[in-house]
């Protein structure tokens, strides 16, 4: 029986028809023209003027933060709920994460907590769309207005997402986009950070490359990393830029079907379907174990294993990380739902080339772990 992977993305358009183009005409490096025309129609699906790509989601959060001047003391809001790529973008900085909890419905951050973590000290909020559901933005954006705030939009998981109509990466003075093989949009790896801020755009660009100055190559003011994208990702960018709407309707109809067979399984909570701002994009096919189970994410981990069906846990919480716990932060800190997601919620197969076939087989399988897991409550 094929083991069937947690997510595996969909080539077939003309991903291998452009590919050819660059290695045709030599155009292999960071130099190719599918690169800028890539940030164009990227930064356009976005709502956004300018788009600079990058080598990957974790260097677009940290050229993002950079370029907005972030640095020693400074704090910046976020979940405690998300990946750790965005806690170290500040982290690298000697700034502070200041968290919040989350919403155990939608999984994203609690903005009703969000002004109470404001001080003289906070530069911006990071806001991170989780698993297929935008944060709620109204607040957000007042608060930024009140309290003369930047906001850094982390839509790394939210390709073709809407909030009220609005591209999700259309909120931040900042925002920035993932292209890893999970994602809705994918390079193999990359990144994007998009604005409309045209000297945020100048910047960004700099601290892309190494910060060379503008006047004399090799000569460096001021140190960066190199974060450049490649014409290579950019040509497979392109060809699934193509498809972005078939892509978001596949994934859609995939998390139709896995909730019309999951719905009377004892023991899970499925992802919120819809919400009056947004329909789930289904990132990923997110899942909850309920109280009343007894095992975490990792027991049902093993038990579709060993029906040859990937899955994979929901993010660990920032303020539970050792490496943050060795370094003072966070201590005594604690996120009760944030939590509870970290050790209850988990995802199964739900990346684009997945059959029909392959879904019937991965619920059969999960509704025969559950079995198990409700026999032992």
């Amino acid at each position: 029986m094929d083991f069937i992977p947690v997510n595996e993305p969909l080539l077939n358009g003309n991903e291998k028809k452009y590919l050819c183009e660059c290695i045709d005409t030599g155009w292999i490096s960071s130099e190719g023209p599918f690169v800028k025309e890539f940030e164009q129609k990227m930064s356009a699906v976005a709502g956004r003027k300018y788009g600079i790509a990058v080598s990957n989601g974790t260097a677009a959060l940290e050229v993002a933060v950079q370029a907005l001047g972030i640095g020693e003391g400074d704090e910046v809001i976020m979940p405690a709920f998300t990946i750790i790529s965005c806690a170290m973008a500040v982290t690298k900085l000697g700034a502070l994460p200041v968290l919040v909890d989350s919403d155990i419905h939608t999984w994203n951050m609690k903005v009703d907590e969000i002004e109470a973590k404001i001080t003289s000290k906070t530069k911006a909020i990071m806001i991170v769309h989780l698993y297929g559901l935008p944060v709620e933005m109204k607040q957000i954006l007042k608060l930024a207005e009140k309290y003369n705030l930047k906001i850094i939009e982390d839509a790394a998981e939210m390709h073709g997402q809407t909030y009220y109509g609005r591209p999700c990466g259309s909120f931040g003075d900042i925002s920035i986009f993932s292209f890893y093989p999970n994602k809705h949009i994918t390079t193999g790896e990359g990144g994007m950070v998009v604005t409309n801020d045209e000297e945020l755009a100048k910047r960004c660009r700099v601290l892309r490359n190494l910060c060379f100055r503008q006047d004399v190559r090799y000569v460096h003011d001021e140190i960066s990393d190199n974060y450049r994208f490649t014409n290579l990702q950019a040509a497979v960018g392109l060809a699934q830029l193509e498809r972005l709407d078939e892509f978001v309707a596949r994934k859609r109809a995939m998390g139709k079907y896995y909730t019309e067979q999951l719905q009377d399984v004892d023991g899970l909570i499925l992802p919120i379907e819809k919400t009056d701002y947004a329909d789930n994009i289904y990132w990923v096919y997110g899942i909850v174990l309920d109280k009343q189970i007894k095992a975490d994410n990792r027991k049902i981990q093993k038990l579709l294993a060993e029906e040859g069906i990937g899955s994979r846990t929901f993010f660990w919480c920032m303020h539970e990380q050792p490496v943050y716990q060795k370094q003072g932060l966070f201590i005594k800190e604690s996120y009760p739902q944030a939590e509870y997601l970290a050790r209850k919620g988990f995802y199964i197969p739900s990346g684009l080339a997945l059959t029909e076939g392959q879904m019937q087989r991965v619920v059969t399988g999960l509704r025969k772990a559950m079995e198990e897991i409700c026999s032992a409550c």
